[in-house]
């Protein structure tokens, strides 16, 4: 039985940015179990987030860690889907680049 091949996250250099205007920055507040944690989005609001099956292998997310969170569209204003984890040196990137204020 072979292993299975983790990417681990030196290997993930490229960093992702929010691809449209539903996809935002969030900071992780707390972790409530299983795949499930609070997140404080740019827009004040505290969602619940889920992590996704594909992330959810590969990536340990953490409190205080950068996530990008996507609201769910449906029903649902108060949740939403977690789809990348920043490294510190990328979030120190982006609080250059002025993407996240300095504060967040």
């Amino acid at each position: 039985m072979g292993k299975r091949q983790v990417k681990n996250e030196s290997a993930l250099k490229e960093i992702k940015l929010p691809a449209n205007e539903e996809e935002q920055f969030g900071r992780v507040i707390k972790m409530m179990g299983g795949e499930n944690l609070m997140v404080k989005c740019q827009d004040k609001v505290v969602r619940r987030g889920r992590i996704r099956g594909k992330l959810k292998r590969r990536v340990w997310i953490r409190a205080n860690d950068v996530v990008i969170i996507a609201p769910w569209e449906f029903g649902k204003e108060d949740r939403g889907d977690i789809l990348w984890r920043y490294t510190l040196p990328q979030v120190e990137w982006l609080k250059q680049e002025k993407y996240i204020p300095l504060d967040f």
